[in-house]
């Protein structure tokens, strides 16, 4: 079990373009979304603890993960297990962030499943990402607590059809909608309405 699940809204994430939204309101629904968990895990009994770590805000420019994982570092010492938790989706671009190949030195990832990205097969599609992958792979999360960094766990079971992508569309046409009450905790939903984000302009 996870000791601390620390949130890091990014500040300007540099691949996403211009057309993002502000990151002061990232950071509402995110402490938002915390704020569920939280509850959550008190419900469940379970001991992690949650919290929001604004730094890409206020670091300023561009986010860079290999930035958040050096200061994470230097924050938590050079033997505390540290774990990105990712989608495939992201993983599957990784070999496009700024300094990838560095990121083991600092932590480790642990990449859950999403439909319809099939890792492992889609992996043989980017031929440096699997030489990466290939090399700092471990097929048990248990040892990504044996050691600080520099391992990559797949999970394969954890397959959940949720994409940002896909609720954007649904929140400009119809923020109502059913996929929309069933996915997003009322918190959010409301911070959302509140400030019209993610609404149609034409």
């Amino acid at each position: 079990m996870l000791d601390e699940l620390i949130w890091l809204p990014s500040g300007e994430p540099w691949q996403k373009g211009a057309h993002i939204t502000p990151a002061k309101d990232r950071l509402a629904m995110t402490m938002a979304a915390a704020d569920v968990l939280r509850e959550e895990f008190l419900t469940k009994q379970i001991s992690t603890v949650v919290t929001v770590d604004p730094m890409e805000i206020d670091r300023g420019g561009s986010s860079y993960t290999i930035d958040s994982a050096k200061e994470l570092r230097q924050q938590f010492g050079p033997n505390v297990s540290l774990i990105w938790l990712m989608g495939a989706d992201s993983f599957l671009q990784l070999y496009t962030w700024n300094d990838w190949r560095d990121l083991s030195r600092y932590i480790h990832l642990a990449v859950a499943s999403r439909p319809p990205y099939s890792i492992q097969k889609q992996l043989t599609d980017h031929p440096p990402l699997q030489d990466y992958y290939l090399d700092h792979q471990t097929q048990s999360a248990s040892d990504l607590c044996a050691k600080a960094a520099g391992l990559i766990y797949l999970d394969e079971q954890l397959s959940i059809d949720l994409a940002s992508s896909s609720l954007r569309p649904l929140l400009s046409s119809n923020n109502t909608a059913n996929p929309i009450q069933e996915w997003l905790p009322k918190s959010i939903h409301a911070l959302i309405l509140k400030k019209g984000l993610y609404q149609s302009t034409g």
